[in-house]
């Protein structure tokens, strides 16, 4: 491998992108983990490459929250200090989770940032994965927007064109992966904030089965459990190995295993496909290129049908209900959750106007919940008859900067955001496993999401069936 000094940081034809011919290549996570236990390179010159690729392009980018560049550096020149089957690979984590000694601003600038004083339940896990995370990366306001446009902070931009959102809430870790910064990176997801940054950047997002990975305190003592830790990746093998090595460090005992899926599946799936979300049907666009993603399943042998969405329409109010509910809760309770620098007049308008929403609506949060948390019942079903369901992973394109602008008026922008969210927020209500994967492309050229889900618990479904499709239609490179 050559490791010459050609500057990383490419621009052309609006992509921005880091591949360069430096330590990391081009190469994936695993195959980074391969280099380094072969000797062609050290984890030292994979962290110094990571970190130049870093600062070449988040001026274009804007997905770094907070750097740790001097700890990472430390850490790469241990020999195999902290272990685990990635150690030495270079890494970010959302700025949603504590790590030690660094601090957790959730996307905002509401308060004076603090260090945490210890790792928490998922950064446990994925440090134990032997990941090296060189610092933070930016996302929405508590997550609460698909994409990051913060009005102090700035947008996350797509790399594919700059012009473009990264989509969120795993905006600063959706990008710097499809930028080739890092193989491999954090996301979690309450509404689709691993597969809607996967979708918009090209990449592999897939959110596992509620409880397969732990969350941190706070979003587990949350009376309905949306959100899910996992990574975003360029690979399907990445996201498999991520989830291997997870469950070598935190078993959840009520879930089956997922193992070491390392390959397609020759069983033949029962495969429905729905173009129709709760509340909307796709575009037309984004409905054809689905219809020629189930065409690609039923000529590898799949067998598809096509069907109505089986969800009551209710559900959309009730997930925005108990989604007002939880920026009512934490602008109410802001002082005691970040410190007496809280500041709620920072807040931008999407949390202001859903903190507004909720005072209104609190009557209606215990049947909501109760509803939200019965809807697995209506998946469950469904999967006695169909093995995955495919739907695209978001109603319409990529929208440019500026669509989910939080300083427009709160109505307009949500409207637009549970318009082109419309597919994803399901499964964090029932709790199922989903993947977001790179296999259709916009006539603008940016990438669109084609979203595959299965019954809880069965991710190594999802990840054969990834594979297979990896393989049979591989996903366009934003360097070529």
């Amino acid at each position: 491998m050559n490791h010459g000094d050609e500057a990383p940081g490419r621009r052309t034809n609006g992509r921005c992108h880091a591949f360069g011919d430096d330590a990391l290549g081009d190469l994936d996570a695993v195959g980074l983990v391969d280099a380094l236990r072969s000797g062609d390179v050290s984890a030292a010159e994979l962290v110094d490459a990571a970190i130049a690729r870093t600062e070449a392009v988040n001026p274009a980018l804007n997905g770094l929250a907070f750097e740790a560049y001097d700890r990472a550096r430390t850490r790469a020149a241990a020999t195999r200090s902290f272990g685990g089957y990635f150690d030495g690979v270079p890494s970010f984590i959302k700025d949603n989770v504590a790590v030690r000694g660094w601090p957790t601003m959730q996307g905002t600038d509401a308060w004076d940032p603090r260090p945490m004083p210890a790792d928490g339940a998922f950064a446990r896990v994925f440090l134990g994965t032997g990941l090296l995370p060189l610092g933070k990366t930016q996302m929405s306001e508590f997550g609460f927007s698909g994409a990051a446009e913060h009005p102090r902070i700035g947008p996350v931009r797509n790399p594919w064109n700059t012009e473009y959102t990264a989509g969120a809430s795993s905006s600063g870790s959706g990008a710097f992966v499809a930028a080739g910064v890092v193989p491999i990176a954090h996301a979690n997801d309450g509404g689709g904030s691993i597969r809607i940054p996967a979708s918009c950047n090209g990449l592999v997002g897939l959110k596992p089965t509620r409880g397969r990975i732990p969350l941190d305190k706070e979003t587990a003592q949350m009376p309905l459990h949306l959100v899910a830790n996992g990574v975003v990746s360029r690979s399907v093998r990445d996201t498999a190995a991520f989830l291997r090595e997870a469950e070598r460090v935190y078993r959840n005992p009520k879930l089956a295993p997922i193992g070491d899926v390392t390959q397609p599946s020759k069983q033949r799936l029962r495969a429905a496909v729905c173009t129709h979300s709760i509340s909307r049907g796709a575009s037309p666009e984004v409905r054809e290129l689905t219809l020629k993603t189930a065409a690609l399943l039923e000529s590898l042998g799949h067998r598809v049908t096509e069907i109505d969405n089986p969800v009551p329409a209710r559900f959309k109010d009730d997930f925005l209900v108990y989604w007002s509910f939880l920026a009512f809760a934490v602008t109410r309770s802001g002082r005691r959750m970040f410190g007496p620098s809280f500041d709620r007049t920072r807040l931008d308008n999407i949390t202001l106007g859903l903190d507004r929403k909720a005072a209104r609506n609190l009557h209606k949060l215990p049947l909501a919940i109760r509803r939200l948390s019965a809807s697995h019942r209506i998946t469950a079903r469904l999967g006695q008859q169909y093995d995955v369901v495919l739907m695209p992973t978001l109603a319409e394109v990529t929208p440019p900067i500026g669509y989910l602008d939080p300083t427009q008026d709160f109505d307009t922008v949500m409207d637009r955001l549970v318009d082109w969210a419309a597919f994803t927020p399901l499964q964090n209500a029932t709790g199922d496993p989903a993947i977001s994967l790179p296999l259709a492309e916009s006539a603008n050229g940016l990438p669109v999401g084609m979203m595959l889900t299965s019954p809880r618990g069965h991710e190594a479904r999802l990840l054969e069936l990834a594979y297979e499709l990896e393989e049979a239609q591989p996903w366009a490179r934003i360097q070529s």
